[in-house]
């Protein structure tokens, strides 16, 4: 069962077309495997149009008022049938073709497929160091990395925190911290205040983004900080 979601801040930000490419996209994938988040979106897409079209009367009153003001009177002169022959002689629209071929990707001779809503980004040639899988989601964000990351089944990321903040997205599989366990849907936010070693005992698949590199913070492992913006 899913037990991390977005906050609603972030769900607000959503609707508002207010994020980055790549959290979008993460909230969308998690909104398809979570019917509470997915209700949330709905409701919150509904408030946004009404607000809106409020805000436009508003607006179209105001008008209507200057309007009046300037003796200027709109004429509108049309003829209601003409227009609804026209709109009705148009020729149909060509059917649309919707693309439903599955995107997938192959790490390490696994393949995984992958949600639609990543059937047009573009993916970097996997890198592999120890048990983890990475490739690069090519969104050209600029700070922002966006990337499928693969934990092979005993595999973990050594204890470290993060420079910015880390958004995880389980896919697949599972993996565990000292926070908890999480699975397929899972959308974890993580920053400066968090420090955990992810481990997964039968290996997963994850979507992450991330605004920094990650910080290293037990014993020998400190000496990965120089490649911590290669992980994620």
């Amino acid at each position: 069962m899913i037990n991390h979601h977005p906050k609603i801040e972030l769900l607000i930000q959503y609707v508002n077309g207010e994020l980055p490419a790549s959290i979008s996209a993460g909230i969308k994938i998690h909104a398809d495997l979570c019917p509470k988040c997915n209700n949330q979106i709905i409701e919150l897409t509904k408030h946004a149009a009404e607000t809106s079209f409020a805000q436009e009367d508003t607006l179209v009153g105001i008008g209507s008022e200057v309007l009046s003001l300037k003796g200027d009177e709109p004429e509108y002169n049309f003829d209601a049938q003409s227009m609804i022959n026209n709109i009705t002689d148009m020729p149909a629209e060509t059917e649309l073709k919707v693309d439903d071929t599955p995107v997938s990707i192959t790490l390490r001779g696994v393949e995984y497929e992958l949600p639609n809503v990543m059937k047009h980004m573009s993916l970097g040639k996997p890198a592999q160091i120890g048990k983890l899988s990475r490739s690069r989601i090519l969104l050209d964000e600029g700070h922002i990395h966006s990337s499928l990351l693969r934990i092979e089944a005993g595999g973990s990321i050594p204890e470290h925190t993060h420079n910015g903040y880390e958004i995880t997205l389980l896919l697949e599989g599972s993996f565990k911290d000292d926070m908890g366990e999480y699975v397929a849907g899972d959308f974890i936010v993580l920053d400066g205040k968090h420090q955990h070693q992810p481990m997964s005992e039968l290996g997963c698949l994850c979507y992450t983004v991330v605004s920094d590199s990650l910080h290293f913070t037990q014993g020998i492992n400190k000496l990965l900080n120089p490649i911590g913006s290669f992980i994620y």
